[in-house]
Order: C-alpha cells, then sequence, then structure tokens
C-alpha cells in the first residue's frame, strides 16, 4: 500500500466530529496567526506614528550628539520617546527593515518611515540645560521687568507705568507690586536707591570713627502713584531689596542685627533704601527703633508678603516656560525651591503637564528643622519631568552688591571683605547630614573665602569617598589659584557651575577686586585644565534665560555689543571656552551633574529624544552671528514643544 493510501485510509478511520476538530484546529492556528499579523501591523503603524528620521540634508551630517567624542552624523531614529539609532539614513533604513523574510514582509505591509529634514545651513545639538535658574522668580519678572534701567527715576517710571497700565492693580492700591532686574552699578552714582528724602551716616563695623554722610533725593515714596502702596523690588542679583515705606509697615519691627544679612538705616536709625557709594559692602549699621528702607541678603528674609496664590504661580511658571522652550532649554535646575514652589511643581508632575525636565533643589533655612531624614528625595516622577534630590545652602552673598565674602578688603571698600551668610559651623553639621540621607548638596559660594570654607566642609564630610554628581560650589566668581588647587585635587567629584553671562561683572570688578584679584574672576579656562568639571547656567532672572546669551558669552568673553575692558579681543581672552566645551557644559555635562548622564545630555541610542534646531551652525558660525541664531524647533521626548521641522 502505498504511503498516500495508507495516510487516507488512517484518516478515514478517524471518526467525523474528530477531524472536523482537527480542520477547526488548524484554521483557529490560520487565524491567530494572521491576527497576530494584523497586530503587529496596527502596532507597528502605530509605533511609526510616534516614528521618525531627524535628518540633515544632502549627506551633510550636522546633527551633534556630544558624545565621548563629540561625533556628528546625518540621521537619529526617534521611536517614541527615544533615540533607537543613529548614523546615514541609508543605514537607518537598512536596519529597520530587518534581515528574516517574514520582517521584511511585514515591514512592507506597515507605512513607510517619516524622514524631517533640518533646512540646509541648520544643525541639530541635544535638548540644552540650564544648570543654575528660578523659574517661578524668572516669570515674575516678564510681569514688570527692571532689567536695563539706567537711572533711579527710569526705574521708578517703570513700576509707576505697569501700576497705571494695568486696571486692576491701579484701581487697588493694597495689592503688592513685585518686580526684580533693578541694577544700582549700572546707575550714573552707583549708589542705592531710597524710599523717602532722607540724610545717611554709615558706620563702619570696624572702626566706630569712619563715618560718611549723604543727602539723596527721594525715590519710591515720591512718586504720587506708588506712594501708599507695598512695592518690592528685587536686584539683579537677587541679593538686595528695595521696598517701599508702606511693603515695610507689614514687617514691623526689625531686629536691630541680621546674622549674614543688613538693614541700611539713615542718620536716626532708620532702615532706608540709601547707602552711599563709599560704605559699599558694610556689614553692620547703625541700628533704630524705626523701620523703613533697603535690605541685603538674609534681611531679605524680614519682609513679610502675602503668599503666591496657584494663579500667580502657574502665571509666571508659563511664562517662563514659553520663554524656555523659545530658547531651545529642556531642563532647567531651578536652584532654590521654597516650600509653596516644590509643591506647585509636584502637582504639575502628577497632572503629567510639565512641558520640560526639572531639576529642583529645595531650599535650605537653617533655622528650621533638619528635614533629611524624615523627607525622601524625589527622582524621576511625572513621566522623568520632575526630579528634587537636591538641597540648596547659600554660603555668602554676591559681588556685585558686596556681600561676597573674600579673603581681601574689597579694593573699592577697604572696611569689609563682604561676609558668611551663614557659620561656617552650619556648613560643617549639616553637609555631611544631608549626604548620609542620600541628598545632593548645592552650595552657593561667591568669593574665593567663602569656597575654601564650602571645599573645607566638603572635604570633610566625604574624604574617602565617592561622590557622584555632586554639586559642590554653586556658582564660583572669585576664585584663587590655591582654591582652584584645591578643587581638582579632592577626593571626591564637585561640579562647578558657571555663569557665563555674569562676565558683564566685567564693568565694575576691576573696581571691586582691583587689577591682580579681577585676574581670577570668572577664571573658566583656568579652571577646566586645573581638572575641574563645569556645567553653565543663567542664574535667570538675573542673566538671560536664553543659552545662547551664554555661549556667546562664554566663547567671547564680550558683551552682546561686541565690547570689553579689554577690548574686541575679549575680557581676559585667554579663558575663554570652546565652542565644544561651552555646548558640554549644556547638554551632557549638566546631565552628569543631575545624575541623568545615562538618558540625557546626548543624542545617543537608548537616551531620550530631547533635541534643538538651531538655524546656523552655532559651532563654526562667526562669534558676532551668534546672538542672531534662532531656534527653529524644541523636543522632548521626540515631541515639538516648540517649532517644528
Amino acid at each position: 500500500m502505498s504511503a498516500t493510501s495508507k495516510r487516507h485510509n488512517q484518516e478515514s478511520d478517524v471518526p467525523p466530529r474528530r477531524r472536523a476538530s482537527g480542520a477547526l484546529l488548524r484554521c483557529s492556528i490560520l487565524v491567530a496567526a494572521l491576527s497576530i499579523t494584523a497586530l503587529f501591523i496596527s502596532r507597528s503603524n502605530e509605533l511609526n506614528s510616534h516614528s521618525y528620521a531627524l535628518c540633515s540634508p544632502h549627506d551633510s551630517q550636522n546633527i551633534f550628539t556630544v558624545d565621548s567624542v563629540n561625533s556628528r552624523v546625518q540621521c537619529i531614529l526617534v521611536d517614541k520617546s527615544q533615540i533607537t539609532r543613529t548614523g546615514t539614513l541609508e543605514h537607518i533604513l537598512h536596519h529597520r527593515q530587518g534581515s528574516m523574510p517574514v520582517l521584511n514582509l511585514l515591514n512592507k505591509l506597515r507605512a513607510p518611515l517619516a524622514v524631517r529634514y533640518i533646512p540646509l545651513g541648520a544643525i541639530v545639538v541635544p535638548g540644552l540645560s540650564d544648570s543654575h535658574a528660578h523659574i517661578l522668580e524668572y516669570g515674575s519678572t516678564l510681569q514688570l521687568p527692571l532689567e536695563g534701567t539706567k537711572t533711579v527715576n527710569e526705574t521708578v517710571a517703570r513700576v509707576r507705568n505697569y501700576i497705571l497700565s494695568n486696571t486692576d492693580v491701579h484701581s487697588n492700591t493694597s495689592l503688592w507690586i513685585h518686580a526684580q532686574g533693578w541694577d544700582h552699578t549700572a546707575w550714573p552714582s552707583q549708589a542705592w536707591p531710597t524710599a523717602v528724602r532722607q540724610i545717611i551716616l554709615v558706620k563702619s563695623p570696624r572702626d566706630d570713627s569712619n563715618s560718611s554722610s549723604f543727602f539723596l533725593q527721594a525715590d519710591l515714596d515720591s512718586d504720587p502713584i506708588i506712594r501708599g502702596r507695598p512695592v518690592v523690588l528685587q536686584s539683579k542679583d537677587c541679593h538686595a531689596l528695595w521696598v517701599s515705606q508702606r511693603a515695610l509697615e507689614f514687617s514691623l519691627p526689625f531686629p536691630e542685627e541680621v546674622e549674614g544679612g543688613v538693614i541700611i538705616r539713615d542718620a536716626s536709625g532708620n532702615p532706608t533704601g540709601t547707602l552711599g557709594p563709599v560704605s559699599f559692602g558694610v556689614i553692620v549699621l547703625l541700628t533704630t527703633s524705626h523701620d523703613t528702607g533697603m535690605l541685603l541678603d538674609n534681611a531679605q528674609e524680614l519682609v513679610k508678603q502675602p503668599k503666591l496664590l496657584e494663579n500667580d504661580l502657574a502665571k509666571r511658571f508659563n511664562s517662563t516656560i514659553q520663554e524656555a522652550v523659545k530658547y531651545g532649554l529642556t531642563s532647567i535646575h531651578d536652584a532654590g525651591l521654597d516650600p509653596i514652589s516644590l509643591k506647585f511643581f509636584k502637582e504639575e508632575a502628577q497632572r503629567k503637564t510639565l512641558p520640560i525636565r526639572i531639576y529642583g533643589m529645595t531650599y535650605f533655612d537653617e533655622n528650621g528643622e533638619y528635614w533629611g531624614n524624615t523627607t525622601k528625595p524625589l527622582i524621576a516622577t511625572g513621566d522623568e519631568r520632575l526630579t528634587a534630590r537636591s538641597v540648596k545652602i547659600f554660603a555668602d552673598g554676591a559681588l556685585r552688591t558686596g556681600g561676597a565674602a573674600l579673603h581681601e578688603p574689597y579694593a573699592d571698600n577697604p572696611i569689609t571683605n563682604g561676609f558668611m551668610r551663614l557659620d561656617k559651623e552650619v556648613l560643617f553639621k549639616y553637609i555631611p547630614l544631608f549626604l548620609r540621607d542620600g541628598w545632593q548638596v548645592n552650595v552657593h559660594a561667591i568669593g574665593d573665602r567663602a569656597n575654601g570654607i564650602v571645599l573645607d566642609a566638603f572635604e570633610a564630610s566625604l574624604t574617602g569617598q565617592t561622590c557622584s554628581g555632586l554639586e559642590g560650589s554653586e556658582s564660583l566668581q572669585a576664585s584663587s589659584p590655591l582654591m582652584r588647587k584645591l578643587t581638582a585635587q579632592l577626593p571626591f567629584n564637585v561640579t562647578l557651575t558657571l555663569y557665563p553671562n555674569s562676565i558683564s561683572d566685567m564693568l565694575y570688578a576691576e573696581d571691586r577686586l582691583g587689577p591682580e584679584r579681577v585676574k581670577n574672576l570668572y577664571a573658566f579656562r583656568t579652571l577646566i585644565e586645573s581638572g575641574a568639571r563645569i556645567t553653565l547656567g543663567s542664574d535667570a532672572p538675573v542673566e538671560s534665560l536664553n543659552p545662547l546669551s551664554g555661549f556667546y558669552a562664554a566663547v567671547s568673553r564680550l558683551t552682546p555689543q561686541g565690547d570689553s575692558p579689554h577690548g574686541p579681543d575679549g575680557w581676559f581672552p585667554d579663558q575663554r571656552l570652546t565652542r565644544e566645551e561651552a555646548l558640554r557644559g549644556m547638554t551632557i555635562d549638566p546631565a552628569y551633574a543631575s545624575f541623568t548622564e545615562s538618558i540625557l545630555g546626548s543624542l545617543e541610542v537608548g537616551k531620550r529624544a530631547d533635541y534643538v534646531v538651531f538655524s546656523r551652525d552655532i559651532m563654526s558660525i562667526p562669534v558676532d552671528q551668534i546672538l542672531s541664531t534662532q531656534v527653529l524647533a524644541t523636543a522632548v521626548d521626540g515631541d515639538f514643544v516648540y517649532g517644528s521641522v
């Protein structure tokens, strides 16, 4: 009997119902296979709607990956929120097709890969990160900007015009008016502003016989539109408050002295808005039982202001985010979240409405209870958009307002060398506690004396340990060669956050520090060559939030107008950064500082698809064209949050 006949007879011996079941089984398998195929095609098309290749045209390699060797490629393949392939378009398409016949068949059934080309001459870089900014505070300045005023009168006029142009503010004299950005160093007299007409007597804390008198014109409360309203105006560097008489009345009485702060007072002992330029940076002034005035550093906390409402916070936040994405920022390290700000960001993250990534530094209050062991760090919540695993401590004040703690006295005010905003014992106590409990520690330290104390505190806390990503000195301005050497030789990782835009200090810095010490100010090149790892931030609203502004300043050491005290080659041009260093300082290095270098900071396979498209090649165009370069598109997780390609 043939094999065919035998098989036929065997099948015939099977009962009809059983034979039908076998047929049904084979049919089910076929249907299941077709269903899986249909599901695969459907899923593939669904993924394809979130998948695309981003390419530079004509086989050019205008995508800067910022990997370890600063590679450039023609294309990146974005699949949902990640980068899954880089290289030429041919390479991406080849690997997308696969080698198995069944996959080739299925690939033919799904929609073709979308390819998006950037314009000719444009470039792509990783999403930019600002390593130090203040999101809600920057949003506030957009409501009433004081940046760029040239005189006291011009500043007062802006406040007046704001009141007159806003009906709800004009009609309600009890509404608090907030603004920021005035800079007395840009005014002809460089004198502090005033609240009322008065004669000022300032005494040195080191020599009671050393005093000076000044008669200054009234400012805020001399204007009839402003008079009687609670007005709080913060300085450009956030280290001084200029307040109206009405605003101060809500905060009375003031203490006679403030640890780590200054209440500027008049001849009768009244806190005022006035301090002459000769007495710049004085730590302790005359005391009194009457209070009106000007407050520096920790004394700013004496002003009792109403809590911001949810609508106020949302308005400030949205204003900042609109600016941020327009400038190509996909991540901001917020340097000092108070409980209200942190609560707001948490709620936004829970609603998954954060358009960009926020790395928050929680504000440290030395007078409050220690919370590092009762509060857990917040890591990658809201689709990895919010992290708050860091604490922010202020060590000293600012150079602009004379509060930076220096080893030697100020050249333009030799009676003071600045001051620490807290005792060094506080640093030695709390830094190790926060590190023990899993927190990153960020310290604002401007002056060389403050930086030395901070580094000593870190060394005492971490010697023999590894603290990857520790951001040790939140800002480094007036550095000494010894301090730079210590920074490079410490047995743990310290990331230094620098503000390239702040070289605007060059316009007055030599007056503050003298011709020799000023050489150590913003010594970017020296710091890098000593082995320090840096990130770049804006300190917005102190400086512009636009990262191209910082990029330009870092590589040119010029003002936006193209000049400097040393001419068109830049202020101490030997301290310029290369463009690659500046770009890394705004991308992969901030990712390292925020413990996210494995998923952010470069355009490599496996990382999140955060990127920026610039209209010009900022890595090669003439320096004077950098600031006119436009952002064509900003993408977070592969989705455009600004512009498009």
